[in-house]
């Protein structure tokens, strides 16, 4: 059975290092992070493993999981390589924002390395470790780690999807796209609600099924074909008018509102083009 050490046991490297153990086929060899109490919490929630604190403590094993702070996976990973023999080990961190190119030293010391990123919310980690089955996972890395790694993110449940390294950070920006910025909109849309004096209960009950609906049509028919609105018939009258009235209401959401014509324009172009 292959070893793997687990370095960081936030939510996502707990949620990992049990499902890796208990369905993967790996065996957990020592869970490392700061403090005694974080490393045996890890080692409780996984079920298996030793806790440690030093990376000096560490013994060796067939793959190293980096699951720490996007600003700590360079310097851990240099840690890492002084500490333990790396020749012929995988290497891989958790990050969706960084390639596996941060893992450079772990590569000079003879290992491979990667990155896999699931892409869900970790916020309950029970939670997720009982549903994970089904959870996308973007990977990229060096061939031979992608092998070895591919199989085993399957057997727990995983859909590994490889992904462009040179782009990872434009692959990052996809998840505040579809999340942060899409509240960010709707957030603007119930202010505009609320500002022709509707109440922020009804505004959002008003909102919801446009929403809902619309999210729905881009999943079924994608961006192009579920594009509805004055932009999507051509009325631009329409689009001029309501960007005076925005921008007198409120500066900042007029700019939102502006910002987002031009693209919008050119997804109504590819919704006629089909």
């Amino acid at each position: 059975m292959a070893t793997f050490n687990l370095i960081g046991a936030g939510h996502v490297g707990r949620v990992l290092g049990r499902l890796l153990a208990a369905q993967g086929g790996f065996q957990v060899r020592q869970v490392l992070t700061r403090s005694a109490a974080s490393a045996q919490a890890g080692v409780d929630f996984i079920g298996s493993g030793a806790p440690v604190q030093r990376y000096d403590q560490l013994l060796p094993a067939d793959i190293h999981v980096l699951a720490v702070g996007d600003d700590q996976i360079a310097s851990a990973c240099a840690a890492l390589a002084l500490a333990v023999p790396l020749q012929g080990s995988i290497v891989f961190h958790c990050s969706g924002a960084l390639a596996s190119g941060q893992l450079q030293a772990a590569r000079d010391a003879g290992a491979l390395v990667a990155s896999v990123h699931p892409i869900r919310s970790f916020a309950d980690p029970e939670a997720v470790a009982a549903q994970f089955p089904g959870t996308y996972c973007g990977i990229e890395g060096d061939a031979v780690a992608l092998a070895v790694l591919t199989p085993a993110l399957q057997a727990i449940g995983a859909q590994p999807v490889p992904i462009d390294a040179s782009a990872k950070t434009v692959y990052h920006a996809a998840a505040v796209f579809a999340s942060n910025y899409l509240v960010t909109v709707l957030d603007a849309a119930l202010r505009a609600y609320m500002a022709a004096g509707i109440p922020e209960e009804v505004a959002r009950q008003m909102a919801q099924p446009l929403a809902t609906e619309s999210m729905a049509n881009v999943f079924r028919l994608g961006a192009a074909a579920a594009l509805s609105g004055p932009i999507a018939r051509g009325d631009m009258v329409t689009v001029d008018r309501q960007q005076r009235a925005v921008d007198q209401w409120d500066r900042s959401t007029g700019e939102l509102y502006r910002a987002l014509v031009a693209p919008t324009v050119d997804l109504a172009q590819r919704k006629r083009q089909k």
